[in-house]
Order: structure tokens, then sequence, then C-alpha cells
């Protein structure tokens, strides 16, 4: 296990350069450790929705957990607006940088994979570690 540490700059999207991170290196199993700075703009799918809301900013971005891989990635996101009041969701394409952003990612590829397996239940393509 090993960490990854990165600054995102204005305007990128923090869901395309996770994307971009794991094909980078090859991250087969990887946990969130930290994810702080600010939001432009948030695109975040909340609970039980099908598409993703396009938020207009500035936020604070509070708080961030989730997994990541090949497989696809699923990352929740508390942010704050600027009277204090918190949302938070499913991390979604389309968000972007205000003045930075903190990525810390925790890679577990030389013990685990994260594959991604649809769930009858459920119906989405569920998390499915493998070591």
């Amino acid at each position: 296990m090993f960490a990854i540490a990165l600054r995102l700059k204005p305007d990128q999207d923090p869901y395309q350069e996770l994307k971009a991170l794991v094909a980078e290196k090859h991250i087969k199993a990887g946990v969130i450790l930290s994810l702080v700075g600010s939001f432009k703009k948030a695109s975040i799918r909340f609970a039980n929705k099908e598409k993703a809301d396009l938020l207009e900013g500035p936020f604070e971005i509070v708080s961030a957990t989730g997994t990541i891989g090949m497989a696809g990635q699923h990352i929740h996101v508390g942010i704050a607006d600027k009277e204090g009041r918190m949302i938070g969701g499913h991390l979604s394409p389309g968000s972007l940088i205000f003045t930075t952003c903190e990525v810390v990612v925790l890679d577990l590829s030389n013990e685990w994979t994260f594959e991604r397996v649809l769930d009858s239940e459920t119906g989405y393509p569920e998390l499915k570690p493998i070591r």
C-alpha cells in the first residue's frame, strides 16, 4: 500500500482527474483518504435520483470518501455553501474546482482488486473486492 497525493487546480473536474489518475497509475483498488478544497460548480447525484444536479457555487469541500479502480469509482462528497449549509451525495462528472483541491489516495493494488458486478437486488454494479 502507498499513498498518492496531488493538487487539482481551478476548472479541473475532480471526477475526471481521479479517473485519469487511476488509468495513469494502473490503480486496481484505491481509497480516497482526503479530498479538500472548493468547487465553483458541483455535480452531485442525490439519493435515489437518476441524474446529477449541477449546483453553482462556490462551495467548500468538507468531506469525501470513496473507492476507485479500473472497474469504476464510487465517491461521496459533502459540501458547504457560504452560509455553512451542507449537502452531499455522489460526486459526478461536471464539477469544477474553484481555487484548489488537495487529493490523497491510498493505493491498495498490491493486495486488492476492486471489481464492479451487477447486483440483482440493487440493480447497480456493486463493489466486489478481490484479494
